[in-house]
């Protein structure tokens, strides 16, 4: 039967077509193109960014991106300056707190649409979700999950201290830190010097020790909480993780010490899944170590959860629009968040990606597990360290004040609790 064009069907087609937005209709007039900044340009990060682009090319889009490699503080100074030039990138990496207030500074595009098109929503943690959308409307999108408070176990270091027991409290982890001291490991700990390791270190104790302690003060400041005794308990406890550390790493990263943990000559590492990722680019088996829980001495899992993301920044220009949405769509796809985490050791944000074949490893089952049991106990908390509990700038007061307190053996606990209470105060 031939179709008989009307007014009334063109008039409902045209409104049909309005009520998406502007980036949606653009996306087939035009080739999609789309600039974006990130810190990602190396390691198991620059490949995984680096295949998304790939695939953004297949599609038929232009792909410019432009990493920023070091701090986090390093990417949003040429964010800032691209805003105040007027000439924001159509998509940026951005991720917790940061999202709404970076929001605040620029017009962000209204991901609604396309995130119900996707049924994107159904499929997201909704703590995770009401990050993304902090006005109530879709302007960013997660794309990985990571722990950041994982324990990798290394078999031969295992072996070398005749151990077959994963630790499962801090006091288990103390235990067997000496246990490979004593079996001629002189650091068992593989942990780096980096302020954001650091922050590991000391997020990993106060989580492990109490999730509710750390729910109350790391995203709650709450005044109590910060001066309370989980938190110079947490102190002590990252005092124990830094002397088992090699001192002579400086302030270099964790992955300088990969092979010695490998090799067996270190035997533990607090560390996000990304670590996975980065071992499997250095060509290391995961056959070579085991990962499991961090620390929690109520026995439960704790997840210090720490989720990447794209903010998507109003453009005028027609191609920019239409990479924006190819953008959006891609992220939002399972076979895509299978593919990234699958290179850099991440699990998926989307909760119905099966985990079980091929690509996948034990500690990435273990890891969506331990999130599974977190949510369920109301022991899944956001990363201090990787600025998911607070913003950019009070998050760099408190990590100044850890980093201090590590690098300087003279710091007690007591007064490094005071120093942290003090530099919150001031950075509010």
């Amino acid at each position: 039967m031939p179709i008989t064009t009307t007014r009334r069907r063109l008039l409902a087609g045209s409104a049909a077509a309005l009520a998406l937005p502007a980036f949606a209709r653009a996306q087939g007039a035009v080739k999609p193109r789309l600039t974006a900044i990130s810190q990602w340009s190396a390691g198991s990060d620059g490949a995984a960014i680096t295949a998304l682009g790939k695939k953004f090319e297949e599609k038929g889009g232009v792909w410019q991106h432009s990493p920023v490699p070091g701090f986090t503080t390093d990417m949003m100074n040429k964010l800032r300056a691209q805003i105040i030039a007027g000439d924001p990138p159509a998509c940026s990496q951005l991720k917790g707190p940061e999202i709404a207030a970076w929001s605040k500074i620029a017009p962000t595009v209204d991901l609604d649409a396309v995130v119900a098109a996707a049924g994107y929503e159904k499929v997201v943690a909704p703590d995770l979700a009401k990050l993304h959308k902090p006005a109530g409307k879709w302007i960013a999108l997660p794309l990985q999950i990571y722990s950041t408070n994982m324990l990798f176990l290394s078999k031969r270091g295992m072996d070398k201290a005749k151990a077959d027991k994963v630790p499962v409290t801090w006091a288990d982890f103390n235990d067997l830190a000496e246990k490979m001291k004593s079996a001629g490991m002189a650091y068992p700990i593989a942990n780096g010097g980096t302020r954001a390791d650091d922050g590991q270190k000391f997020e990993a104790s106060l989580a492990g020790i109490s999730p509710t302690a750390y729910r109350a003060a790391c995203m709650n400041l709450d005044k109590k909480a910060l001066e309370g005794p989980e938190m110079k308990a947490a102190f002590a406890q990252t005092r124990k993780i830094s002397d088992w550390c090699d001192p002579n790493v400086g302030v270099q990263p964790y992955a300088t010490n990969l092979k010695r943990f490998v090799d067996g000559d270190m035997g533990m590492l607090i560390m996000g899944g990304w670590a996975q990722g980065v071992l499997k680019n250095a060509g290391f088996k995961f056959d070579d170590y085991v990962i499991t829980p961090g620390p929690s001495d109520n026995g439960k899992p704790v997840f210090l959860l720490n989720a990447d993301a794209f903010i998507f920044w109003q453009r005028k220009e027609a191609d920019l629009q239409a990479g924006q949405m190819l953008m959006a769509q891609l992220v939002m796809d399972p076979a895509i968040q299978t593919m990234y985490s699958q290179i850099t050791g991440s699990i998926p944000v989307r909760t119905d990606v099966d985990l079980t074949g091929a690509g996948w490893s034990d500690g990435q089952r273990t890891t969506a597990a331990a999130l599974k049991n977190a949510m369920g106990n109301n022991q899944a908390v956001l990363s201090l360290a990787h600025n998911m509990a607070q913003e950019n700038g009070l998050t760099a007061a408190i990590i100044d004040v850890i980093t201090e307190y590590v690098k300087n053996k003279t710091i007690k606990p007591d007064e490094a609790v005071s120093r942290l209470a003090e530099a919150v105060e001031g950075a509010r």
